[in-house]
């Protein structure tokens, strides 16, 4: 049998359990360490409540761990173990522990008590080799992850920065196994296609016109996702080439909110019920703030856009909304420090960018205004990461060590 340990039900692993669970090659137990999300919890970075409007636990085993009062999934020391985690191991017949990264104590806890135990450790994590390390932290980040590292096993990389990351701890090839980082892209598909006929009316609500060219930024509105860099960019293109006629749309919510809106010239709030057409003469760009959309709203945003930007800094450590979009049939441009960029970007499927260049992202817009890349060539690009890929990754592992 197969533990999988993750902090709580996340939007995009749960099709990867109920996949596993259908696919049925593979015994395995998902143990929470919380439930955040399932119901209507807090979000520091969403600066609001929220729960995913899909059935987090359904058509998957699964279990709540026993950890300490008041757990947080945000927290290093708010995710910890409180039961001993070999004896649970010992009684359901582990033969391996999969944890989803370093980033709770939990998961380090649990790869100690897993070798106490005498079973392999899996590792899927998020982090890669673009963001830059202060010297100072060189050794000592070099030292801790060495520790964790040589517990592991089995190293399931999401992609290109990912594995290079493990390669520079001295993983050894034969480590190395793909469970490329992806979302249901078949549900998105699906979601785009039945409304794509709704995408003039759902503008009209937006106040967005039918033939603006409407740039999409959908995610937290927070320092290290860079939104206001869309904003500069489309600045210099309204002043630069006013004939765009461009539209920015922002899905989200977050910190820099107020910023971002006194950057533009807002003609729909969803946080505002008494907002309207605004005046577009002051040279700020025009944009919409549909507000938070939940899961099976998204696709509104995807179908009404003619391009993603996601601008982050290397703190994006993939950037699962760009499949999302491109699942959807959206192209993309994106930062070269998220890390997504070098597996899902390419001429055909949107731009690569970097970050923080102003004038770089300018030019992209420019370049994608009038293109309109078909949505096959962007569905062609995120096609082989796929939840089945990972499935077939775990169904092979299953097999070597006789799960």
């Amino acid at each position: 049998m197969l533990a999988i340990i993750t902090t709580h039900p996340i939007q995009y692993q749960v099709p990867l359990w109920q996949a596993l669970a259908k696919d049925g090659r593979v015994p395995f137990e998902v143990w929470y360490l919380t439930f955040h999300g399932v119901a209507t919890s807090p979000d520091q970075e969403f600066s609001k409540s929220f729960a995913w409007d899909l059935d987090m636990l359904a058509g998957y085993p699964h279990r709540l761990l026993n950890l300490a009062d008041h757990p947080s999934p945000a927290y290093f020391w708010r995710c910890r173990l409180r039961e001993r985690l070999r004896n649970r191991l010992g009684e359901t017949g582990a033969r391996a522990l999969w944890i989803q990264g370093w980033q709770v104590a939990a998961y380090w806890q649990a790869v100690w008590e897993a070798k106490a135990a005498g079973i392999e450790v899996w590792l899927r994590g998020e982090s890669n080799d673009l963001a830059p390390i202060p010297y100072w932290k060189v050794p000592i980040k070099g030292l801790v992850l060495t520790q964790l590292f040589k517990r592991v096993d089995r190293f399931l990389y999401i992609g290109s920065a990912n594995r290079r990351l493990y390669e520079k701890f001295g993983t050894s090839p034969k480590q190395l196994y793909p469970a490329p980082y992806a979302v249901d892209n078949k549900r998105f598909a699906r979601q785009a296609e039945a409304i794509r006929g709704q995408r003039s009316e759902i503008r009209s609500q937006w106040r967005i016109s039918e033939d603006a060219f409407v740039v999409l930024f959908c995610g937290k509105f927070i320092p290290k996702k860079r939104p206001l860099d869309l904003i500069k960019a489309a600045q210099i293109l309204r002043k630069e080439h006013p004939q765009l006629n461009m539209h920015l749309l922002f899905v989200g919510s977050g910190k820099l909110g107020a910023e971002m809106r006194g950057a533009c010239s807002v003609v729909f709030d969803a946080e505002d019920t008494n907002s309207g057409a605004s005046s577009v003469s002051s040279g700020k760009p025009r944009a919409s703030f549909a507000g938070f959309l939940n899961q099976t709203q998204i696709s509104k945003a995807y179908i009404t856009a003619d391009v993603l930007v996601l601008p982050s800094d290397h703190g994006e450590t993939w950037g699962l909304v760009v499949n999302e979009a491109m699942a959807s049939g959206l192209s993309c441009i994106v930062s070269d420090q998220c890390g997504c960029a070098e597996d899902l970007v390419s001429n055909e499927s949107g731009r690569c960018f970097p970050c923080g260049d102003i004038t770089s992202l300018a030019k992209a817009l420019q370049t994608f205004h009038g293109l309109r890349p078909t949505a096959g060539s962007a569905r062609a690009a995120v096609e082989r990461f796929s939840i089945a890929a990972t499935v077939e990754t775990i169904a092979s592992l299953s097999q070597l060590i006789q799960l």
